[in-house]
Formats: C-alpha cells, sequence, structure tokens
C-alpha cells in the first residue's frame, strides 16, 4: 500500500492530506506537526481569539474526528529530525517511517529580535503560532504600555487589537514609511490615518536601537534616542520559508523549498507547498505567504500525487482586519507604475487599483468588496480596465467587467 507522508500540520498540509482522499486516495497517510493542537486557522489567532471571541476549537480546521474518520494518522507533537532520501524515510525521534510520496509543508518562521539587544527579554513576542498568543494574552489589558516593532500587516493587525483593547500602542518602523514593501503610498496613508483615530503612535524612518530591563522588558531605546518605558513588544518584522529540513536534505532552494510547475522538489518523491515554496511564476519564481495559496497548492499536489500532472496557476488574495476595516487585496501588484483611487460609498470606504501601463495588476479595496470582487475577477481572467472609468466613481463597477 502506497504511504503519503505530509511534514507540517498547518493549512497546507491540512489541504493536502483532505484532498487526497476527497480525491479517492486509499493508500495511508500521515500528516505530522510539532504542535499539540489539530490543524488550526493562523488569522483569527492574533484578531478574534486574542480578543476571546472566537474559542479554541473554532480555530480547528477540521473537527478533530475527521482525521481517524478518514483514516489520516495525525502525529501531533512530533518533530521531524531529518529525511533519508536514499532510504525514503523521515526520522521523527528514535523512529523511521518510509514514504513513497513525501510532502513538506513546513510553513514558515518568525524573525526575531537579536539577543544582543534584548530580544530574549520577558514580554518580548511574535505572532506565529497558538503558543505565541497565549503567551501574549495576558498583557492585553487597559494601560498597558505596548511597542510594536515593524509596519507591516501583521505589526498593524497587533497594533489594531492592542489599541481595541485600551492599551497605550507605539508603532515604529524603519522603513520611509508603513507598508513600504508591499502597499502603495496611498494605502499607507489610509491605514496610518486610520491607526491614528484610534490613538495609535506611527514613528516612521525610526529604528528599535535596543530593548531595556532586567529579565522581563521595561523599556526601549529608539534610533532617534528617545526612550519608551513598556511592558510588552510584539515583533511583526517579518517571516523566512522554513526549510531546515530541505537543506538538509539537499533539495534545491531558491527563496524557499524550490518546486517545479506541479510542485515537486529536486527530488521527484518530495513534494512541497504553502510558504515554504517557491515556484515557477512568469520567467522567475514566487513564493506566496497566504491561506488561500496553501489550500490551493495543496489541492493541486493532491491530485498531482495521485497522478493528474497539472501546473499550479496561483490566483493570488490576500486580506487584512484592522478596526472596522476589511482590507482585500486582488493580484500582485509588482511593477506598477500607477495608481487610480476609486471612492466607494460607506466608512472608509475606498479602493486603489495598481497598473503597469495599460495593465490591471492588482487592487486594495478596503470596505469595498465589490472593488475586490470585480478587481479580481478581470485579473484572474488576465483583463484589464480602463483607468479612466475605474477612477470615475459615476460609472458602475460592473461595466468594467463588460468585454
Amino acid at each position: 500500500m502506497p504511504r503519503v507522508v505530509v511534514i507540517g500540520a498547518g493549512q497546507a498540509g491540512a489541504s493536502v492530506v483532505a484532498k487526497l482522499r476527497a480525491e479517492g486516495f486509499e493508500g495511508a497517510i500521515t500528516l505530522i506537526g510539532d504542535e499539540p493542537v489539530p490543524p488550526y486557522q493562523r488569522p483569527p489567532l492574533s484578531k478574534k481569539y486574542l480578543l476571546g471571541d472566537m474559542a479554541l476549537e473554532r480555530l480547528y480546521l477540521r473537527p478533530e474526528r475527521f482525521y481517524p474518520e478518514a483514516d489520516i494518522d495525525l502525529r501531533l507533537g512530533s518533530a521531524v529530525t531529518g529525511i533519508d532520501r536514499a532510504a525514503k524515510e523521515v526520522v521523527i525521534g528514535q523512529e523511521r517511517l518510509g514514504y513513497d510520496d513525501l510532502v513538506l509543508a513546513t510553513g514558515s518562521l518568525p524573525r526575531r529580535l537579536p539577543a544582543s539587544i534584548g530580544g530574549d527579554l520577558g514580554g518580548v513576542h511574535v505572532v506565529r503560532t497558538l503558543g505565541d498568543v497565549d503567551a501574549m494574552a495576558p498583557g492585553f489589558v487597559p494601560g498597558a504600555r505596548v511597542l510594536i516593532v515593524g509596519g507591516g500587516y501583521i505589526g498593524l493587525e497587533a497594533a489594531a487589537v492592542a489599541a481595541s483593547c485600551g492599551m497605550q500602542v507605539v508603532l515604529v518602523e524603519m522603513g520611509e514609511r508603513i507598508l513600504q514593501r508591499v502597499a502603495a503610498k496611498e494605502t499607507s496613508d489610509y491605514f496610518r490615518a486610520l491607526h491614528a483615530r484610534h490613538g495609535v503612535d506611527i514613528r516612521e524612518g525610526i529604528g528599535l536601537e535596543r530593548l531595556m530591563g532586567e529579565g522581563q522588558v521595561s523599556g526601549a531605546r529608539l534610533s532617534d534616542g528617545s526612550a519608551l518605558s513598556l511592558d510588552m513588544v510584539i515583533v511583526g518584522v517579518g517571516i523566512t520559508p522554513d526549510t531546515a529540513l530541505a537543506e538538509a536534505a539537499g533539495l534545491e532552494i531558491d527563496n524557499g523549498i524550490a518546486v517545479d510547475a506541479m510542485g515537486r522538489t529536486s527530488d521527484p518523491s518530495i513534494w512541497a507547498i504553502g510558504d515554504c515554496a517557491s515556484f515557477p511564476y512568469k520567467g522567475g519564481r514566487l513564493r506566496l505567504e497566504s491561506v488561500p495559496n496553501a489550500i490551493d497548492m495543496g489541492d493541486c499536489v493532491a491530485g498531482n500525487i495521485m497522478g493528474k500532472e497539472v501546473a499550479y496557476v496561483p490566483r493570488p488574495w490576500f486580506w487584512s482586519d484592522q478596526y472596522d476595516v476589511k482590507l482585500q487585496i486582488a493580484g500582485l501588484n509588482t511593477g506598477y507604475d500607477r495608481i487610480v483611487t476609486r471612492a466607494a460609498e460607506g466608512e472608509d470606504a475606498v479602493s486603489f487599483w495598481y497598473f503597469k501601463g495599460a495593465q490591471l495588476l492588482a487592487v486594495d479595496a478596503m470596505n469595498d468588496p465589490r472593488a475586490y470582487m470585480v478587481g479580481k475577477r478581470l485579473i484572474d481572467a488576465g483583463k484589464t480596465a480602463d483607468p479612466d472609468l475605474v477612477g470615475d466613481a459615476s460609472v458602475d463597477l460592473k461595466a468594467l467587467l463588460k468585454p
């Protein structure tokens, strides 16, 4: 009987094993996770779960009974320490488990502050796992002083939750502006103003020099010479693909575990999906850090393990929830040279459309699901829209979809 072993029990790993069974795979399936809980959603961790609005069980991607009922061997709290490609075995402690196909869904790791500047002090947190959020939750009390390091979406979402809890929030971003790496100036300006209205002190072009404290963080010194008294620090300075196992096994690495269009690594018996994998895209390589990519790539590789040989075609979309604003992003804005702003009805509602020449690349839609839906349909179909019509709020968005 063939055996598929999946390393990583996150969104991607859970997706590939469920899809294998749904597609009729009758062999053995083992899903290995290093956390002690079943696969769960990550996006609500730092929002609804942290605020106490979502119970732990509601985080689970599937009920716990799903795995035994689907005859999936779910191994929790288990760390894979090596891959023996010649023997086609993975090493779990003293055990060796054979595979016919191995799927790496190892995800990504949060960047942490160096110990040399106080990154190892108590009260310094990252936002990635259930354990991370459980560790920081007791500190979310009114009046507590928190420093957020990093002005990307993770940092801004953490700032929004902290401010909503009545905490005193300072956010520092080393770059010229928040969201500089991922969004246009217009989107940065929008979220800066939103956070300012909620009392968040955003300081751009300023870095963290060091944290201070005896065992527990109590303050910070910033690159402009200013000092802060603190109760907590949240670090949101990005993530890196978890490629350690793949590297040790001698697999090709290129901004993640390099896979071909089907999801295969440089070893034809090993596949990689989700945050940890980079795949061919428009003559280069792309790695997407998103829930939709984890699900879609898992589904695609499940089919290819069963012989379908279908190339993975990404349809990038993302989202972020901050206060009462829902940001929805369609497409990838790399290479844009023009932004078109479209006003919308509703509080804090607007969309920014990214063009390269005449081609629509991406849309950032804030509290404007219609703009997001239309933009996504155009981008997924490889079509564009007349920038003048996009910017004219009197033009019905649906008109943009007409041939």
